[in-house]
């Protein structure tokens, strides 16, 4: 099988997130040729066939464009899948490419089964696994789903030159709204979860925050029944954190939670179910109702 893998640059950057494609052709089996529009003097440390456009020429974005020169490495390489990361350029990107190969299009896989790709429904309780129907696929990547991998070397480039201007003129990229809450630059988080119960709850979770001299994070679920602002939020939704130490109090560990949060240096969850799936990615997990560990916890601090 042979993925040809669609890198990412920003702002004369490129994005950390392309070597979790290269990551996920490893654990796919697949042999792995890259796109990039980018520059020259910032490649990928990746020892493989790379096809390169510059980036001062059509744009960092420009959806016109880039399809073309993504459907050229197709025609060059003839992948049996073109893997993007599920982000906004994916998002834009991908279903574009798979109409034009007349592919299936299979979004945010989180992780690979049964010879098909796991993709999560129902909010991300439950993951399901699909099997595209034609022979060439097209998938999105959920960030922090897959290992980062970094094989090292140089790549062996070849030049790509889009044809035309396209109907799109990229401009710039302009940063989101300023944060309530800078979750980035924490050392020490602690996050409530659906299972501190209800609103009334959250203030428990709050006073381990500040014994700790952290910040106070929150799931999906949380921010969703609006016991807390967005600006709390963890995840791929909201704020993708690596704090010293993490502690989830009362979250079970949607994918999307657990690509915000596992990078983190120590992780401690508290959960009443030990199979939670944040015990899986946890250095410490400690089986107890959040509701009187926590109060004990805070008190002993």
């Amino acid at each position: 099988m042979k993925a040809l893998l669609i890198g990412e640059y920003r702002e004369g950057k490129l994005l950390d997130t392309t070597y979790e494609l290269l990551g996920f052709a490893d654990q796919l089996g697949a042999e792995a040729v890259m796109l990039l529009v980018g520059s020259n003097d910032r490649l990928p440390a990746y020892g493989g066939t790379l096809y390169l456009a510059d980036a001062a020429k059509c744009g960092e974005y420009n959806p016109d464009l880039h399809k073309q020169l993504i459907l050229e490495a197709v025609g060059k390489e003839e992948p049996d899948i073109v893997v993007f990361m599920h982000s906004s350029y994916g998002w834009d990107l991908a279903p574009r490419v798979a109409a034009n190969l007349r592919a299936s299009q299979v979004s945010e896989v989180i992780g690979l089964s049964g010879g098909g790709f796991e993709v999560g429904c129902c909010n991300a309780k439950m993951r399901r696994t699909v099997k595209p129907a034609t022979q060439r696929a097209v998938l999105t990547i959920q960030a922090g789903a897959f290992p980062v991998q970094q094989p090292g070397g140089a790549p062996q480039v070849q030049f790509l030159d889009p044809c035309g201007t396209g109907t799109v003129e990229f401009i710039g990229y302009e940063p989101a709204e300023a944060k309530d809450v800078d979750l980035t630059k924490a050392e020490v988080i602690v996050t409530a979860g659906r299972g501190v119960g209800k609103r009334d709850n959250v203030p428990v979770i709050q006073a381990l925050a500040k014994a700790l001299g952290g910040e106070l994070g929150a799931s999906r679920p949380v921010v969703d029944a609006g016991w807390l602002e967005h600006s709390h939020q963890v995840g791929t939704t909201g704020q993708s954190v690596s704090p010293k130490l993490y502690i989830a109090c009362g979250v079970s560990g949607a994918i999307q939670h657990l690509a915000g949060m596992k990078k983190s240096d120590f992780i401690v969850a508290i959960n009443k179910d030990r199979d939670a799936p944040i015990g899986e990615i946890a250095d410490v997990l400690v089986v107890a109702d959040v509701l009187q560990f926590v109060p004990a916890l805070t008190a002993k601090l």
